[in-house]
């Protein structure tokens, strides 16, 4: 029997396209893809995707991310964040699970996070308070 496959909504998937910048603060229920230039903090309770020819500074907390393009900046990601072949990625990472393809490019801190810390970057960020960054324990 062939298992019948779920597609996704496209009207609930918000989208910057390529050719256009935007700058400021996104908040969404909903995945978002980027294939422009965006410069500013997202928070998605889906899945971030940034396109291959996409340029992101921001600072992004979401469920999921795909990175083909070009980012610099943080991202808090509560489940699994994928960095692709020839992208390239500068900055903090916190995230439960990471993938790292062959010919990707990444720059910056990792940490592995719980779902509790998740949960407290993502209300901290939208309550307007800043994000809190656990500092690893320094050896005496």
């Amino acid at each position: 029997m062939a298992k019948i496959e779920q597609a996704a909504n496209v009207n609930l998937v918000s989208r910057i396209s390529a050719g256009t910048y935007f700058k400021g603060e996104i908040i969404s229920p909903n995945d978002l893809r980027i294939d422009g230039k965006f410069e500013g903090s997202i928070v998605s309770d889906g899945k971030v995707v940034v396109g291959e020819g996409a340029e992101v500074n921001a600072d992004i907390v979401c469920v999921n991310a795909d990175v083909w393009g070009k980012t610099k900046g943080s991202f808090t990601v509560k489940e699994i964040m994928s960095i692709k072949s020839d992208c390239s990625v500068e900055g903090e990472i916190s995230v439960r699970r990471l993938i790292v393809e062959l010919g990707a490019s990444f720059n910056g801190s990792c940490r592995m996070i719980t779902e509790q810390d998740y949960e407290k970057a993502a209300s901290a960020r939208t309550s307007g308070q800043p994000v809190p960054v656990q500092q690893p324990a320094q050896k005496k």
